[in-house]
């Protein structure tokens, strides 16, 4: 089942192939908090919650949200939330993948609060909300289990703050996927955020989850 809704919504990754790196040796209870950032339709979101952990699952895109939504309405450790993350709380423009006119659903994955994208449209965006996820996960007053991101270009901002602030300290496993291979703009700033990760021998985030 799960096999079929990726090859239908995530053709490029199957949640298996996620889902081994993801959990790398993680072992959730239903004590835990896990946060998946950039949910898209709910395919990592699902291996998370099956523990009985209580998920935080962000989605911006209004097309993937609504599966999300429906996906996981029985499930009363699973919270959908309808916002981007970011470093910073307020309103941003989504855009769009250049074919999602043709399958919203789609192509919703490759949409990105970044304009230089370059599969995006300029012209075809929606406004979203976004969070401050250090913020966030401060709310929480516990600690985050596992902490997924996949937030098409932004990750890197994110992380940084992440780890200034010390709300690293507050997270046991944190899995990104960097978008430098796809977006050349990106490969400076990711690999300063590389550096910083080596020069404070930070050992809890993975940067090469994809």
């Amino acid at each position: 089942m799960i096999r079929d809704i990726a090859r239908k919504f995530m053709p490029a990754k199957t949640p298996e192939q996620k889902a081994q790196k993801l959990f790398f040796g993680v072992k959730l209870k239903e004590a835990d908090i896990a946060i998946d950032c950039g949910a898209n339709v709910g395919n990592i979101t699902k291996h998370l919650c099956k523990s009985g952990a209580t998920v935080y699952s962000f989605e911006p895109n209004p097309h993937a949200f609504n599966v999300l939504q429906d996906r996981f309405s029985d499930m009363h450790n699973v919270h959908c939330i309808q916002k981007g993350v970011s470093d910073k709380k307020g309103k941003m423009k989504l855009y769009l993948h250049e074919n999602s006119d043709k399958d919203e659903v789609y192509w919703s994955q490759a949409s990105s609060l970044l304009d230089f994208k370059g599969n995006v449209r300029t012209d075809r965006y929606v406004e979203v909300e976004t969070i401050d996820l250090c913020e966030f996960i401060e709310s929480l007053n516990r600690r985050v289990k596992v902490l997924k991101m996949d937030v098409e270009g932004v990750e890197c901002r994110i992380i940084e703050k992440i780890i200034c602030t010390g709300v690293i300290d507050k997270i046991d496993y944190v899995f990104v996927e960097t978008h430098d291979h796809k977006i050349p703009e990106l490969q400076a700033e990711t690999n300063a955020i590389r550096e910083l990760i080596k020069k404070r021998k930070i050992e809890n985030i993975n940067l090469d989850w994809t």
